[in-house]
């Protein structure tokens, strides 16, 4: 038999490539949903080289008074696997989720994963159903 331990913290992983248009509410809506877990939580966004200003505004974010933001910054594109990885070396949480930037994964369905983690799964999907995808993607 096994012992089920509950969720003391968990670690949002955001790989972010020239996203600036999407990260304010990215931020916002993945702060919300983390907050209302009322456990203790971060918010790791790693920059994957990015050529626009996503790597400053998310330096200003974890800057902000009360942040539970991380910033991680790549010095170069080394692609989204890589930028993971690099988020999953700096965590410290014992649950990881992990996120697209762009919003196509909604960051109000951490509450469902965590709950589900905190019945004693060791592993939590998603699959979506209205994926926002053009027609070449999904071919």
């Amino acid at each position: 038999m096994f012992e089920i331990h509950p969720v003391k913290k968990v670690s949002v992983v955001i790989p972010v490539y020239n996203e600036q248009e999407s990260l304010p509410e990215l931020i916002r809506r993945t702060t919300t949903a983390c907050e209302s877990l009322g456990k203790e939580y971060e918010i790791l966004l790693i920059d994957d080289g990015s050529s626009d200003n996503s790597a400053h505004m998310l330096v200003e974010a974890s800057q902000a008074e009360n942040s539970h933001i991380v910033s991680i910054l790549l010095n170069r594109n080394y692609g989204q696997h890589s930028a993971i990885m690099a988020g999953f070396s700096h965590v410290t949480g014992d649950l990881i989720i992990t996120l697209d930037a762009d919003l196509q994964n909604p960051p109000e369905e951490i509450p469902r994963l965590v709950a589900k983690a905190d019945e004693g799964y060791d592993v939590v999907g998603t699959v979506r159903q209205n994926r926002q995808d053009s027609w070449f993607r999904k071919t």
